[in-house]
């Protein structure tokens, strides 16, 4: 007999965050751990826990194994769009209620979609966690009750205008639409944009919307990290009393799709309204927590981050020939990118003349690392910065909630922040002089560049 989704408060007692190893002659270093407990339940959903009695205050995330790679070409934005739909009510959560609720707990809420998946989370007081419970079980099992023709032409057009917002109309917007579909064959689930195609969300109908919602947001294709100041037996009770009424779905079969690379240089040109030239420089490189990932990392560090890493030493400083650069390893489950992205300074010289001797100053950069490897001091500081922010980033339970759920979906273990840490920590100079010559080919890459419009 389905129970009445009624909500009743419970006090939670206090007890301890994540442990510290103590120190010893033998390990010089504390071991980072979250300590957790994991079940699942009757009907799929997994549900990790976890004490953290840092602040009286709790994180409900929720990840659905589903981003915009679980989409097909002529029919993309679905998942972006579901973001925004599950924050318009459900059966028992009329519709701006989902906001009013947590605000007036004192809480508040987001979701985010990539092309691997979709997270929703919830920070709020510790007494008040039965509110996000009931709220986040409701429209995982009771949403397509209220989800109406006008319901999903009222998110389509708001997706519309953020897609305007984002690419359309803002600065350099169409850049990132162009470098996904050029990197990417059609086929490839990161061929189009996250936030999809004006034309699919045009065409996406309701039976469309209720179809993906039923193949992809149920128990079995979730995962529920709660982290905070609980007790794991009392949370746990909660857990069943809310979700087990949400009917089992679907499990679906991991996304696969066959590796990408390019076999030449890719160039293209766009302008736009814009006031200065931008370079894109975009390399296929080693998916999430496969090895060269970290070493990617690490080398987008030693390239652009600070004011002495090489790239901004040189070109931002020394010649005063770009305004910003930046380096990173954008991490995927189905194989990553690798790009630099550097915006000239004003110059009265043709973009095109600008942007080539930007290219070929990089070139020479990531030349010097591929003949001769980093020295330790250098190498040092950028792990310096990646074992500073990776422990920073754990001093809030919302963003070790995230973490937690992000480990679980690629390794199956939400406690993997010692493992993570450490592919960091155990590279060596010639590990990122590796990595350079492996995957930072000057003749397999994507070569995109922006020029200001003629007015």
């Amino acid at each position: 007999m389905t129970k009445a989704r009624i909500l009743a408060g419970f006090s939670l007692p206090m007890a301890l965050l994540f442990a510290l190893t103590p120190v010893s002659a033998q390990q010089p270093t504390p071991k980072i751990s979250a300590p957790y407990e994991m079940f699942t339940l009757p009907n799929g959903l997994t549900v990790i826990l976890h004490e953290d009695h840092t602040v009286p205050m709790v994180s409900v995330n929720v990840w659905y194994h589903v981003g915009s790679a679980r989409e097909k070409f002529g029919r993309t934005g679905f998942a972006h769009l579901f973001e925004h739909i599950l924050f318009e009510g459900s059966r028992n959560v009329k519709e701006g209620d989902f906001d009013n609720l947590l605000e007036a707990a004192g809480g508040f809420n987001n979701g985010s979609t990539t092309t691997d998946r979709t997270n929703y989370y919830e920070s709020l007081p510790a007494n008040a966690l039965d509110l996000a419970l009931f709220l986040e079980s409701d429209r995982m099992g009771f949403l397509l009750d209220v989800v109406t023709p006008q319901l999903v032409d009222g998110q389509r057009d708001v997706v519309k205008n953020e897609r305007r917002q984002s690419y359309e109309n803002a600065p350099y917007g169409a850049a990132n639409v162009r470098i996904t579909e050029l990197m990417y064959p059609k086929e490839h689930p990161y061929h189009w944009p996250v936030i999809g195609y004006m034309d699919d969300l045009s065409a996406a109908t309701q039976d469309d919307v209720k179809e993906f919602f039923t193949r992809y947001y149920a128990p079995g294709n979730a995962s529920l990290v709660i982290a905070g100041a609980i007790n794991p037996a009392e949370a746990r009770k909660k857990v069943e009393h809310w979700f087990s009424d949400v009917k089992a779905g679907p499990r679906p079969a991991p996304v696969v799709a066959p590796p990408v690379e390019l076999t030449s240089v890719v160039t293209e040109t766009l302008t736009d309204n814009v006031q200065l030239p931008r370079l894109y420089l975009a390399w296929h490189s080693p998916a999430q927590f496969q090895p060269g990932d970290a070493e990617m990392d690490v080398l987008a560090g030693l390239l652009t981050s600070g004011k002495n890493s090489r790239l901004y030493k040189r070109l931002v400083y020394d010649l005063q020939l770009v305004q910003n650069i930046s380096a990173f390893q954008g991490s995927a489950a189905l194989g990553s990118r690798f790009q630099i992205v550097a915006t000239a300074r004003p110059s009265t010289n043709p973009p095109a003349e600008v942007l080539a001797k930007i290219k070929a100053i990089i070139d020479e950069e990531i030349e010097k690392l591929k003949q001769s490897p980093p020295d330790a001091r250098e190498l040092q500081r950028v792990l310096n910065g990646v074992e500073s922010n990776f422990l920073n980033s754990m001093q809030q339970s919302l963003a070790k909630a995230d973490q937690m759920n992000a480990y679980y979906f690629a390794t199956g273990n939400p406690d993997y922040f010692q493992e993570d840490l450490a592919r960091y920590m155990a590279l060596q100079p010639n590990d990122i002089q590796a990595a350079a010559r492996r995957w930072l080919s000057t003749d397999r890459r994507l070569e995109l560049s922006v020029h200001p419009r003629k007015k």
